[in-house]
């Protein structure tokens, strides 16, 4: 299990994962985001991947590319925070190089730096 997302009082979408990540619980965690966007708004996105981050879960479902196709150009910029053991699969996980928004990934130490990346 998880993900959760909450807009910080900086503006910035804060989405943590933990656990095992199963598809459908980032599609709920994307609606949300959705949901408390305007029609017409764009988002800075935090990723913060927690210490007890096991990866994915469900390899088939991953394919689904229907919110990065949708929606995908409504993201600004994509800062990820974590531990280096997972800067290589959360880069091709975000699309980075693949988006137009930026992606950069961040040590836990660097989270200072990664929110002022986002602003």
């Amino acid at each position: 299990m998880g993900s959760t997302i909450q807009r910080d009082k900086s503006g910035i979408w804060v989405v943590r994962v933990f656990g095992a990540l199963r598809k459908e619980e980032l599609d709920a965690v994307q609606a949300a985001g959705l949901e408390g966007m305007g029609p017409h708004e764009s988002a800075r996105v935090l990723i913060m991947v927690e210490n007890d981050f096991r990866g994915w879960v469900g390899d088939e479902v991953w394919s689904d590319m229907t919110f990065f196709v949708e929606h995908g150009d409504r993201i600004e910029k994509i800062a990820i925070v974590g531990d280096p053991k997972w800067e290589t699969g959360m880069l091709m996980f975000t699309g980075a190089g693949f988006r137009r928004a930026p992606v950069k990934y961040f040590t836990r130490e660097q989270l200072a730096e990664a929110r002022n990346w986002l602003l």
